[in-house]
């Protein structure tokens, strides 16, 4: 899958969105952000161009706006 340029492991959506992996990862257990697969080893694949305006968009309800995760979670 990751022949893809447009599909990303969670690493490089980090870097590109500039957060912490563990941003990542929180926000995939949260339901928030969805991996569009997996890869054999286990790796979650992401869309670059939805899953940047998904994490760019939790960020500003968050700290923008002030919103809880479970807030969040009713607007997306």
């Amino acid at each position: 899958m990751p022949k893809n340029k447009n599909i990303l492991k969670i690493g490089q959506l980090a870097k590109i969105a500039g957060v912490l992996p563990s941003t990542i990862h929180f926000y995939t257990q949260e339901g928030l952000l969805k991996p569009v697969g997996r890869s054999r080893g286990g790796y979650r694949y992401y869309d670059r161009d939805q899953s940047l305006k998904t994490v760019e968009r939790i960020f500003n309800l968050q700290n923008k706006k002030r919103l809880t995760i479970q807030e969040i979670k009713k607007i997306l």
